[in-house]
C-alpha cells in the first residue's frame, strides 16, 4: 500500500504524551450532584520491545478459529508500481503472542481469487485484509469475511463508460515512488472463507469513489492517492457492519477550473458507511454512506466524514491531495469491555506520502452505533505517542497473552483494561510492525 523499507536492529525510545480525560458533573432538577458517565483515559505503559517478523502493510486482520488465534498481514495480487505480490500470507498460535512470533518463513499462502483481465468482471488490483468479520452463526468460527484494501490504477481498471467503472489515464497524479510512477486508486472489498481463512472468494465491492471525484493534477500533488476510500476497519453493531475509512475524493465533482481546497478538505478524511450483515455475500450497492445526517448515501456517493476528526484549518488541517494539508487517517477501531466504550486509534498525515511522526486516540462511549448519530459521537483526538523524526503507520490495540485474553477470545476487535500498543515504524530505510508500549485504560 505504501513504500517497502528495510529492517535496523535498533529503535529509539519513543517520545510519548498520554491522553487523560477527566470526569464531569451535572445538576439534576432536584439541584443533587451525579457524576456523567466517567470519561476513559489511556496511559503508555513502556514494555520490552516484540517485533513482528512477517511483512506488514495495513491493520492486522485477525480472528479466534476455534482455539486457534489466526493472523492475516500483507499484500496481494498485481500491482504495475511495486509489482506482482503474494505477501498477504497466515499465520496460527494457540494465543497472540506465538502468532505474532511466528518466523516468516512459518506463514501460509491461503488460495486466492485471481486477478482478472481489465475490461473482464473480477478481481482487479492488489488487496489487504485489514479486518475480519467472523460469522457469530458458524460454531466451527470457519465463517470469515475479510474486508480489504484495494488499489488499481488505469492500467488496472482502464475507464468504461457504460458503466462508470475505472479510471482515465488524464492528468494522473505523481505517485509515493517520483516523477516517473503513478499513483493508486482505493476502495474497499469483501472476500469470504468458509475454511478458516484457507481460501478466499471475492464478494465484490463495499464502497468506491468513482473518476469523477477523483482530485488530478494540477491540484493533487501529496503522492498519496489520487482519490478513493481505504484503509479501513469494520465492527459490528447489532444488525450492522460499521465500517471507518478515509476518504481521499473530492466531496463533489472535481474541476480543475473550479477546485477548491476548503470544499476538498472539508470532506475528508476519517468517514463511516454501513451494511447489513445479511447483504455481505452480495454486498456491491449495499451499503449506505453517512451524509451528515444519516446513512442515505449510496455506496459510491458523498458521504460526510466524522466532524470531530477533522483537522481545523487554524490547526494546519487541509486537504489530502496536498503535501501541507494534515489529516488523521488509517483508523483502527475496537471495543473495549474495561470502558464499555469503542476506542479509535488513527495516525496523523502531515507531509506528503502519509508522512507523520503520531498516534492519536478516541472514544465513542455509545455501544449502540445504530441511534441517532451514536456512530458519529467521537471524541476530539487526543495525542497518544509521538516519535519525531520517524514515519508512523497503521496503529492498532492487540490484545494480551493472559488467561482473560485467551479465554475471552480476545482480538484487535475487542479488548480490555489492557491491551499492546502495535504500529508500523519507518525511520530512513527501515521499517518494523512493532511493540514498545502496552495502553492501560482507566
Amino acid at each position: 500500500m505504501r513504500s517497502n523499507y528495510k529492517k535496523i536492529k535498533s529503535i529509539p525510545l519513543l517520545q510519548i504524551s498520554i491522553c487523560v480525560l477527566s470526569a464531569a458533573v451535572v445538576m439534576n432538577p432536584s439541584d443533587k450532584t451525579i457524576s456523567a458517565p466517567k470519561k476513559p483515559r489511556a496511559i503508555l505503559i513502556p514494555a520490552k520491545k516484540f517485533l513482528f517478523n512477517s511483512f506488514v502493510d495495513c491493520n492486522m486482520a485477525e480472528a479466534w478459529i476455534g482455539d486457534t488465534f489466526r493472523i492475516f498481514p500483507g499484500k496481494y495480487g498485481e500491482d504495475p508500481l511495486w509489482g506482482y505480490s503474494n505477501e498477504l500470507k497466515y499465520a496460527d498460535g494457540k494465543n497472540v503472542d506465538e502468532a505474532f512470533l511466528r518466523k516468516s518463513s512459518e506463514f501460509i499462502e491461503p488460495h486466492m481469487p485471481k486477478n482478472v483481465p481489465p475490461g473482464t468482471k473480477g478481481l482487479h488490483g492488489a488487496v489487504w485484509f485489514e479486518t475480519m468479520y467472523q460469522d457469530p452463526n458458524d460454531a466451527t468460527g470457519k465463517t470469515l469475511y475479510g474486508i480489504y484494501h484495494n488499489e488499481n490504477y488505469p492500467s488496472t481498471l482502464p475507464y468504461d463508460p457504460a458503466t462508470g467503472e475505472g479510471y482515465k489515464d488524464a492528468d494522473w497524479p505523481v505517485g509515493i515512488r517520483g516523477p516517473s510512477s503513478p499513483t493508486a486508486v482505493c476502495r474497499i472489498g469483501i472476500m469470504k472463507s468458509i475454511d478458516g481463512g484457507r481460501s478466499w472468494d471475492n464478494k465484490g465491492i463495499f464502497i468506491e469513489d468513482k473518476q469523477p471525484r477523483l482530485i488530478l493534477q494540477p491540484h493533487n500533488t501529496a503522492n498519496n492517492f489520487a482519490g478513493g476510500v481505504g484503509d479501513p476497519s469494520a465492527v459490528a453493531s447489532g444488525k450492522y457492519l460499521y465500517l471507518f475509512f478515509g476518504e481521499y475524493g473530492y466531496p463533489g465533482e472535481y474541476n480543475k477550473d473550479h477546485y477548491n481546497p476548503d470544499i476538498e478538505h472539508k470532506g475528508q478524511c476519517i468517514s463511516i458507511a454501513r451494511i447489513l450483515l445479511s447483504d455481505l455475500d452480495n454486498p456491491t450497492g449495499k451499503a449506505k454512506r453517512w451524509n451528515g445526517k444519516n446513512f442515505e448515501s449510496t455506496f459510491d456517493g458523498i458521504g460526510s466524514p466524522v466532524t470531530t476528526l477533522i483537522i481545523p484549518k487554524s490547526a494546519g488541517g487541509g486537504p489530502s491531495s496536498s503535501p501541507t494539508g494534515k489529516y488523521y487517517w488509517g483508523p483502527s477501531v475496537s471495543w473495549n469491555t474495561y470502558l464499555h466504550s469503542w476506542v479509535m486509534l488513527m495516525a496523523k498525515a502531515e507531509g506528503p506520502s502519509w508522512k507523520g511522526s503520531s498516534i492519536y486516540i478516541s472514544f465513542n462511549q455509545n455501544e449502540d452505533l445504530l441511534a441517532g448519530r451514536n456512530s458519529q459521537d467521537w471524541s476530539t483526538p487526543e495525542l497518544l505517542l509521538d516519535k519525531p523524526g520517524h514515519i508512523i503507520w497503521y496503529p492498532s490495540l492487540q490484545p494480551l497473552n493472559d488467561a482473560s485474553g485467551n479465554a475471552n477470545k480476545n482480538t484487535c476487535l475487542r479488548l480490555e483494561e489492557k491491551a499492546r500498543l502495535f504500529f508500523k515504524d519507518n525511520f530512513n530505510d527501515s521499517s518494523w510492525y512493532v511493540s514498545e508500549y502496552y495502553v492501560e485504560f482507566r
